[in-house]
């Protein structure tokens, strides 16, 4: 079944609510999401609040986390956890442990891993046995901390970056053995040369692949609020991340998507989400999407990015949103499709788009792939011809591996008959 949900952002304190947790609260704004007819909403945990000290992953704050787990279970609501935040809405929380005096790199130092491993093992072990809870994510957007234009980055090499990955999700999967465990990147992963955090990372490691689609990027301001580039941009980035996955059908969870203002006005957050929707539900193998973000903050909170203050399907005091109506018809609809008919599932994308970014492993030019970029460029131009481009790397296509017989079982299994490659599109 395809999931719809939300990332939760409390009404009372945005995630600063940890600090004075108000279990009602929480109530009535879950109240108010599962109205919506939402399935499951993604939580976050403020790390330095939850493991202050290395040595001391406090158990009130945990035992807060499943409350609130259980408070989603007790509405229908799946949940699924962020663990190391990390990052959020443009403001970063990092344990004392970790900065200034008691500096040590987030990635590579022995002693901050094996806080880590115990933080994402503790929280996952509290919800194992929750049937309403869907795994972890390692940690929000985390791979921004590697690297510029972060200020102050803690710096590693993909191989590093590789490893710190594998130990984290083993950590989760010690916790709560057989839950849907992943981890999740910015687009720097997808766009950005030279980013220690790579495609093949995203679309190998953990039980699917999570993208985060934001056309504030450049997107909407090159290409225009109801640009082509820009309603399909959730779909691209869908499509793209299958270039690296070795399992043709390995799920996509579009885990962070929303309408950001200026750029997609409050009077066009409706059709662009529609829109938005529509692009991505035509894409095979979709786990779900999950709307950023539930509330919008309040503002009397300071300091926040303009256009973190009014994301929210619902504002602050809990009213609807046309995109939070929007939202709820599509689900509305696509629950009413599955009584009694057969689930809808989108075609094979037949024709696919040929990536060269240097290398599947490091990808050294996946700028390519950025907005403005030459294939960004090129799978913009078929899709608004008609075309439904999927995305295969050059690397593996039948004549560049050393095993053709496995290129070509690939693209049969993703339904890929024909390839064309940016050069070619006009």
């Amino acid at each position: 079944m395809l999931r719809f949900g939300v990332n939760y952002t409390p009404t009372r304190g945005w995630f600063h609510h940890w600090l004075d947790f108000d279990l009602d609260e929480v109530r009535a704004d879950l109240d108010s999401v599962a109205a919506l007819g939402l399935d499951h909403i993604r939580v976050f945990p403020l790390w330095p609040l939850f493991q202050p000290n290395r040595s001391l992953i406090r158990p009130r704050a945990v035992e807060q986390l499943v409350s609130l787990a259980d408070a989603a279970g007790e509405r229908g609501l799946d949940v699924a956890v962020d663990g190391l935040q990390g990052h959020l809405s443009g403001f970063d929380f990092l344990p004392a442990w970790t900065r200034t005096w008691h500096r040590r790199n987030l990635f590579s130092d022995p002693e901050v891993i094996a806080g880590q491993e115990e933080y994402l093992r503790t929280l996952a072990a509290a919800l194992a046995d929750r049937p309403h809870f869907l795994g972890m994510t390692v940690g929000n957007e985390i791979g921004q901390f590697s690297d510029a234009p972060h200020p102050d980055p803690d710096r590693i090499t993909p191989e590093q970056a590789g490893r710190w990955l594998e130990r984290m999700l083993a950590a989760c999967e010690a916790g709560a053995p057989g839950r849907f465990h992943l981890h999740a990147e910015y687009d720097a992963s997808w766009y950005r040369d030279g980013h220690p955090f790579t495609p093949a990372h995203a679309a190998r490691l953990g039980a699917a692949t999570a993208v985060h689609s934001w056309v504030f990027n450049g997107t909407a301001q090159r290409y225009g609020r109801t640009g082509t580039a820009t309603e399909h941009h959730a779909a691209y980035l869908i499509e793209l991340s299958k270039a690296w996955a070795v399992d043709p059908r390995r799920p996509v969870w579009l885990q962070e998507v929303g309408a950001p203002a200026p750029y997609i006005g409050p009077g066009h957050a409706a059709s662009f989400t529609a829109a938005t929707v529509a692009n991505a539900l035509d894409c095979p193998d979709l786990w779900g999407i999950t709307w950023w973000c539930s509330h919008d903050v309040a503002r009397e909170l300071a300091d926040f990015p303009e256009l973190e203050y009014g994301l929210g399907l619902l504002t602050n005091d809990r009213r609807v949103k046309p995109a939070g109506e929007t939202i709820a018809r599509i689900v509305a609809d696509r629950r009413g499709a599955g009584a009694g008919r057969p689930e809808h599932r989108p075609a094979p994308r037949r024709t696919a788009l040929v990536l060269d970014v240097g290398g599947a492993e490091a990808a050294p030019r996946r700028s390519v792939c950025a907005p403005g970029g030459e294939f960004f460029e090129a799978w913009a131009r078929l899709t608004a011809d008609g075309v439904r481009p999927a995305v295969v790397l050059a690397d593996h296509l039948p004549g560049s591996t050393s095993d053709g017989e496995a290129g070509r079982a690939h693209l049969a299994a993703r339904g890929i008959t024909e390839l064309i490659t940016p050069a070619e599109v006009r």
